[in-house]
């Protein structure tokens, strides 16, 4: 699970026009939406996720040439996705966001307990819309590392079993 707190730094507005929210010091309130979602993640609430942070067409894109690997689209791929992370122990600790216009850049510390083996700085890019996210692509440190790792914790079926779940042809 993702856990909020730690070594999170704020970075306000980047968007030149909008200098007066830079100059008081407040929080993007698309920065403050990602604090949200991680607060919800960390606590294991897919309903808060579901209903306060995921827009119903959410498309969450994971690179990688791994059995977890590519884009799942709805609230119910995307929660499911992350029982599957949380199967290995998978937490992440932000270091940095930071928000201009609709999108939100996070940089964290992401890490497997079960098990462990995989720890590296990974970067996910945000695109928020009417207070959801509708987008996120997820960016690891560390491509190779993270094929490795996921391919070992997560591995196709057998054969057999594959070939029994396939529509059998005439």
């Amino acid at each position: 699970m993702l856990r909020a707190g730690g070594l999170s730094a704020s970075v306000l507005a980047l968007d030149a026009s909008r200098p007066a929210a830079a100059a008081t010091g407040r929080e993007h309130p698309n920065v403050t939406l990602i604090r949200g979602y991680y607060a919800a993640y960390a606590a294991g609430d897919t309903g808060a996720l579901r209903e306060r942070f995921f827009a119903p067409d959410i498309a969450w894109t994971i690179p990688g040439h791994h059995p977890l690997a590519g884009t799942k689209r709805g609230a119910n791929e995307v929660i499911a996705f992350f029982e599957l992370l949380a199967r290995a122990g998978m937490k992440a600790e932000p270091i940095f966001l930071a928000a201009d216009g609709e999108w939100v850049v996070d940089l964290h510390r992401g890490w497997s307990t079960t098990p462990a083996g995989l720890d590296q700085v990974w970067a996910l890019a945000f695109r928020i819309r009417n207070g959801r996210i509708t987008e996120a692509v997820n960016y690891p440190g560390d491509q190779h590392a993270a094929d490795a790792y996921f391919w070992r914790v997560y591995p196709l079926a057998p054969i057999p079993k594959r070939l029994a779940r396939s529509p059998r042809r005439p």
